[in-house]
């Protein structure tokens, strides 16, 4: 079970850590929302998960106890070292722990073989979406479930034709299925964020697309100027002029007028961008 408020004031205290508002250090003080984190992750003894800001170690402890195998990356040394102090003393088989930037290494060290893995995390704001971008260019988790603020997740998981759609959304949906995830509020947490958070409960696709590098950029800079018309926006920069999938645009309903936000995913993944000349 997770600490409680009191006893992860006390803890902290020990430890004379004080949570540092720029690594998203709001631990979780609810068991329901650790219970439900490893429930929809779907956690057997016989996964390999990886965790990204482990902290005092809550979260990891219920993967532990599941008898899967942990990679964990933890970038406070004051918390790395209260973790090798106690769950790695006491998983000393199981759960491996790297010190370090998750955004340089968003797979926690796990070595290039496992390409089968799960990824269970509660990811600060601010590294969300570069870490998020690393993870999409493989190799691919079967399953996440992240903690993320409700602004991320509600941006993650936006459809085409709103506001909040972008070239992530783009890129995580066109690897993942959005399956029913889970509310969470800020009384699960101290110190109690100033918003709401979402456990993003995301499911490979049978076939899923990773982008090139160029690809994604191109569409990164697509939405950077999203007021502009396709027509605009990709003429000249595509073989044949995009004529092929302009003619798919034009059979999902939407024309050369239309504006980036508006596209559906799969067709995104349709573009044939040239690699620049070298």
């Amino acid at each position: 079970m997770p600490l409680s408020p009191s006893a992860t004031r006390e803890l902290l205290t020990k430890l004379d850590h004080t949570p540092r508002h720029f690594l998203g250090q709001n631990f979780l003080v609810d068991g329901n929302i650790v219970n439900k984190s490893v429930e929809l992750a779907e956690v057997a003894s016989s996964d390999v998960v990886v965790e990204v800001g482990p902290g005092l170690g809550t979260l990891t402890a219920a993967l532990l106890k599941t008898g899967a195998e942990v990679w964990a990356i933890e970038k406070d040394r004051t918390l790395h070292t209260h973790l090798t102090e106690t769950l790695l003393e006491e998983y000393k088989d199981r759960f491996h722990l790297t010190q370090g930037d998750a955004v340089s290494d968003p797979l926690a060290s796990l070595p290039p073989g496992n390409t089968e893995h799960k990824i269970v995390a509660n990811l600060p704001y601010a590294i969300s979406t570069p870490w998020m971008d690393k993870v999409l260019s493989g190799p691919l988790p079967s399953r996440m479930v992240l903690m993320l603020q409700r602004e991320a997740a509600d941006r993650y998981a936006a459809q085409p034709g709103g506001k909040l759609m972008g070239a992530i959304s783009v890129f995580l949906q066109s690897a993942y299925v959005v399956a029913p995830g889970h509310k969470v509020s800020s009384h699960c947490f101290y110190p109690r964020p100033d918003v709401g958070s979402y456990l993003l409960h995301l499911v490979r696709r049978p076939t899923p697309r990773i982008f090139t590098r160029v690809t994604k950029q191109f569409i990164r800079d697509c939405f950077q100027r999203r007021r502009k018309q396709l027509g605009s926006l990709l003429r000249g920069k595509l073989p044949d002029d995009g004529q092929h999938w302009f003619e798919k645009l034009e059979a999902s309903g939407l024309s050369a007028q239309s504006r980036p936000e508006q596209v559906p995913i799969a067709l995104w993944g349709e573009l044939s961008v040239p690699e620049p000349a070298s």
